[in-house]
């Protein structure tokens, strides 16, 4: 294993400048703000190896899809966050000669992610031709504050001789995606403009009519004076810049400030786009930068106090959680409830910055527990605002009720893989277990009544039209489908999906019966919006009561799909390692005759489903289906970790714990470069606060049970639960809980109830 970044608590750091895997370091070193976002690219000019990124949240195009054949039913288009204007940028030279990382002479470097204070710092020596060396340290943020604004700090340092220095900062419009399907330029230059010290470009996407104006100020100080200039003013067809040159004496520092600001259309009128971004951009300059910082700073602050885990004894252990929560929290905010979270947030082109399950499914459970409950809940209207499109999902497919799509910016279904987007419907059930999940953490039952049955309902009505009724086994089936193991494809009654479709009907039945108890007014307006009808919840329950789920009786497990044990059963430790990983060394044909699974599906739903299912249970299965599982899904060590530690395998739920935690640090699918797996990391921190420390909700009751890995001497978490910040600490010998916010409230511990008062720590020895 490559040890990419130092070994720190609080930072991420590349010690000396590694040209060959510049790439991983710019997906590592990615910063945002959950309104934007940009990779660890470089300020100045660099012609090495690099992927430029730059991403505005909700702002997306269309990509006419690419397949080798078409087949009905195709989504036209592929959407994608795509990359925007370049707003970094700082051409610098240095005695007239242009500084470029991938040629000039570096003689230190060091980059570093300060996690805590949330910016991105880059401190190097370089020397010219004629031997002078200059010491540069460039340190930017885009605010947690003021979610428009983008700040940087670039200082240079003559050491040896004094020297005269430029400065261009610019805005670049000239940009395209990597993985543009016909290498096809997404923008249109609406206007742009640049005078003495402010510029801006506004584009407009050439589909959809997103326009996006980026603006700059910046402003040059010498040894902390401010001081005049009278740039030479550059603009070009998609590019506007000023160049500005001036004598630096030796041992002196010039340091220029930009300051960025970009407003969109999803925000303001198109006519008003330039005017505020200059007024958001003046304002930021008038504050300064050590002040931004500061707010910015003062914001991440208390995403820290509400959600940080501290792990004594194991510093790589958690620099990675950290890491984690970092990437979690600036990636989304949940202010808007238009926007969602890509697998790879703002860190990279792959998956096109849509909407997958794993909102639902993995990154619902983080928000709830460290963030308040508006942000969760946000997630969730996101998909009721999409329910109409849905509906017209499952009509294309001759099919009732609603169809939530695989992925989407939109609400339709943008996916190109058949066996994606037309057999994954599991997806279907995972935005229900959300409401669910939501609704039993917070106990915001009045969600139900406001947005939630109407999901419930027209999900429910997709599950039972495309469920087959079997006359001659007088069965319910669900037939060809892709389970979660997506190396499976058109298989019939795969089990996860069988469970999670009569989970669903069952608990929109669940419902129902609250509703109409407790919210009767509210109810009897939902009945008749959604023309509800007793013979269509009876059909629904015939459903539930008949549905078919494979299991073999002689292994006492539940089988993934129908013919799952007819294929050979070779285990993933009798695999000779250079046929690792499977999705790189072997055909499609022999991965899908294979046994191997990708990810957690049985297990999926046992961790999903928790309560109904018992330990033992659990353990069978696990054991069965874990040494079959390549965890080729960075979304898999994690459900495998939580359940091993239910059922007592406290190694393996750590070993499974590692191969998650350092994923993107470590490089570990050898895939980093392409951004990091910002939904995998919201895994990474279940298997801690869901693994190891047990929490559960039981009866409407905060529930934990603590175990603490060998490998550590202590750790902690806080979880934010109805009102109350509760620290978990936990060591060999005790577990100490101290509510830092909140009333006196009652928890459960190893099953045992406790009573915590406000601002009172407890300590019960195990």
């Amino acid at each position: 294993m490559t040890n990419y970044v130092t070994i720190d608590e609080w930072n991420i750091i590349e010690e000396g400048l590694h040209l060959d895997n510049n790439r991983i370091y710019e997906s590592i070193m990615s910063i945002g703000n959950g309104k934007m976002g940009i990779r660890g690219n470089f300020e100045e000019d660099f012609t090495g190896d690099s992927l430029k990124g730059t991403y505005i949240a909700g702002v997306y195009y269309p990509d006419k899809t690419r397949v080798g054949w078409w087949k009905n039913g195709y989504p036209e288009y592929f959407a994608k966050v795509i990359n925007a204007a370049d707003f970094i940028g700082i051409k610098v030279e240095l005695n007239g000669e242009n500084l470029d990382l991938a040629k000039s002479k570096v003689c230190e470097f060091k980059r570093t992610l300060n996690m805590k204070n949330g910016y991105l710092l880059r401190s190097f020596v370089v020397e010219d031709t004629s031997n002078n060396k200059f010491k540069i340290e460039v340190k930017r943020f885009l605010s947690m504050a003021r979610s428009e604004i983008g700040a940087i700090s670039y200082s240079i340092t003559p050491i040896d001789n004094d020297a005269t220095i430029s400065f261009t900062p610019y805005l670049n419009g000239d940009i395209s995606n990597e993985d543009s399907n016909y290498d096809e330029k997404f923008w249109n230059v609406i206007n742009k403009n640049v005078d003495s010290t402010l510029g801006h470009l506004t584009l407009k996407t050439k589909k959809l009519d997103f326009e996006v104006t980026t603006a700059m100020k910046y402003n040059l100080f010498i040894d902390g004076s401010e001081i005049e200039f009278s740039p030479a003013l550059q603009i070009e067809e998609k590019f506007v810049a000023n160049k500005l040159s001036t004598p630096v004496k030796a041992g002196s520092t010039i340091t220029i400030f930009k300051y960025v600001a970009v407003t969109s259309s999803r925000y303001y009128e198109k006519e008003n786009l330039t005017l505020k971004a200059y007024e958001l951009v003046k304002e930021a300059s008038k504050i300064g930068f050590e002040e931004l910082l500061q707010e910015h700073s003062n914001k991440w602050a208390q995403i820290w106090n509400e959600g940080d885990i501290v792990i004594d004894g194991d510093p790589s252990a958690e620099q990675a959680i950290r890491f984690n929560i970092f990437q979690l929290n600036q990636t989304y905010t949940g202010e808007d409830s238009r926007l969602n979270i890509g697998p790879k947030g703002f860190t990279g082109e792959k998956y096109g910055g849509s909407t997958y399950w794993d909102t639902e499914a993995y990154c619902i459970p983080f928000y709830l527990s460290t963030r308040e409950a508006a942000i969760a809940k946000n997630l969730l209207i996101y998909r009721y605002n999409q329910l109409d499109k849905a509906k017209e999902n499952a009509a294309k497919l001759g099919l009732k009720g609603a169809l939530y799509p695989m992925v989407t910016m939109n609400g339709e279904e943008c996916h190109n893989e058949w066996e994606i987007t037309f057999e994954e419907i599991h997806r279907n059930a995972a935005i229900p277990y959300a409401i669910f999940n939501y609704v039993n953490y917070t106990g915001d039952e009045a969600y139900l009544a406001e947005y939630g049955l109407d999901v419930l309902v027209e999900t429910s009505r997709f599950w039972a039209s495309r469920a087959t009724y079997n006359k001659f086994k007088d069965k319910y089936m669900i037939l060809g489908v892709t389970g979660p193991n997506e190396y499976e494809n058109n298989v019939n009654n795969n089990w996860y999906t069988n469970t999670m479709a009569t989970w669903n009907l069952k608990y929109t039945i669940k419902v129902i019966e609250l509703l109409k108890d407790k919210y009767s007014a509210e109810y009897k307006n939902l009945e008749n919006k959604l023309n509800l009808k007793a013979e269509e919840i009876e059909q629904w329950k015939d459903v539930i009561n008949k549905m078919y789920f494979p299991y073999s009786e002689e292994l006492g497990i539940f089988l993934q799909q129908d013919g799952y044990l007819d294929k050979e059963q070779i285990l993933v430790k009798d695999l000779s390692p250079e046929n690792l990983p499977l999705n790189q060394k072997w055909s499609w044909d022999r991965i899908l005759r294979s046994c191997f699974i990708k990810q957690a599906d049985v297990l999926q739903g046992l961790y999903l489903l928790d309560d109904k299912f018992s330990v033992e249970v659990k353990k069978r299965n696990f054991d069965f289906y874990e040494q079959r599982t390549v965890h080729e899904s960075s979304l898999s060590p994690c459900i495998h970790s939580i359940i091993a530690a239910e059922v007592g395998y406290e190694d393996k739920a750590y070993d499974l714990y590692l191969r998650t935690a350092r994923l993107d640090l470590d490089n570990y699918n050898n895939d980093t470069v392409d951004g990091l797996h910002i939904t995998s990391m919201a895994g990474t921190w279940m298997s801690i606060v869901h693994g190891f420390g047990g929490l559960r909700i039981k009866d409407n009751t905060l529930s934990l049970n603590p175990f603490i890995p060998k490998a550590w001497t202590k750790y902690s978490f806080k979880v934010l639960f109805r009102n109350h910040l509760i620290k978990v600490s936990v060591s060999a010998s005790n577990i100490t809980l101290e509510q830092q916010n909140g009333e006196t409230f009652s928890l459960l511990v190893k099953n045992k109830r406790y009573t915590i008062h406000e601002n009172e720590t407890i300590t019960i020895n195990k």
